[in-house]
């Protein structure tokens, strides 16, 4: 029987007439009739006998319906999940993050977004620039979001915000507690280095060329989080993006943008040659706006 034969025999069987079945299926009384015919005649057995205006199912029909109903059911599984899948109910979203968004950008968006879409599945890690593209051609996510990445061949990106680098300093170095600070004003303060800090550790290495100021360092860490961290125990100041700082801050650190602003990119980057799901893109979409909202 083909996937029509089964839809129409199910429809027959279980309302009991060709016009109930005519009406549940949206089609014409003569269209059920027909597939019908021809599902009995592919068979080699009679499906129906009529009996006062009423189609009574004969014993093979009997027989045939208890495995035409799984597969109808599973029919209708498939059609529904179909549907999800284009309300974007279902799916899976396997993202790499930079450890920074973890804090509680990429966390508040999940939560939005599974309220909306409860059944999607979320594999999530942590993605460093440099290992970005040997990620993704190991389909260890399929997405990655990133400060200022690198688009090597291969490679495409959505831009998803801008952001900036801050100083996050104690309070007790600045009896004023600026928002906005130059370069010149960290000179002789404490400076808690950050090792092998990626497009953001350039920007600001950039800066300090540009305007041939040097800044005196006793610590060096290898994470924006424990530089932060030391900020919060006095014992010097670091430059970190918005994103670490916002999510570190507490009662003892203020927290200054650069005059001018040292601004770079959120991109989310992906393989050229994959196609992204359409809920990874409404995840996208949300997480986007996510940060820029902040």
């Amino acid at each position: 029987m083909r996937l029509r034969h089964i839809e129409v025999f199910y429809a027959v069987y279980t309302t009991g007439s060709i016009t109930n079945a005519a009406k549940i299926l949206h089609v014409s009384q003569p269209s059920v009739s027909k597939v019908l015919g021809h599902a009995e005649m592919q068979l080699g057995f009679q499906l129906f006998k009529r009996l006062k205006g009423r189609l009574l199912p004969t014993k093979e029909a009997d027989m045939l319906f208890s495995e035409v109903d799984k597969i109808y059911h599973q029919l209708r599984s498939v059609k529904n999940t179909s549907e999800n899948i284009k309300k974007h109910e279902y799916g899976n979203i396997n993202l790499g993050i930079t450890p920074a968004l973890g804090f509680q950008y990429v966390p508040k968006a999940i939560a939005a977004f599974g309220q909306e879409s409860p059944h999607v599945n979320f594999q999530l890690q942590t993605v460093h620039n440099e290992a970005i593209l040997q990620t993704l051609l190991e389909r260890k996510c399929d997405l990655a979001c990133l400060f200022s990445p690198d688009i090597r061949p291969g490679l495409s990106s959505i831009t998803l915000t801008d952001s900036e680098l801050m100083i996050v300093y104690p309070k007790s170095m600045f009896e004023d507690e600026p928002d906005v600070m130059s370069l010149e004003q960290l000179i002789g303060k404490p400076f808690i280095d950050i090792a092998d800090s990626g497009p953001l550790g350039d920007l600001l290495w950039a800066r300090l060329m540009e305007e041939n100021v040097s800044l005196s360092s006793t610590i060096r860490v290898q994470t924006y989080f424990f530089a932060v961290r030391l900020v919060a125990q006095g014992v010097g100041l670091c430059v970190v993006d918005k994103f670490t700082a916002l999510g570190n801050m507490d009662d003892t650190m203020g927290m200054a943008s650069f005059d001018p602003p040292l601004t770079f990119n959120v991109d989310a980057v992906y393989l050229e040659n994959h196609t992204i799901s359409n809920v990874a893109r409404q995840f996208i979409d949300l997480l986007s706006s996510t940060l820029s909202n902040g």
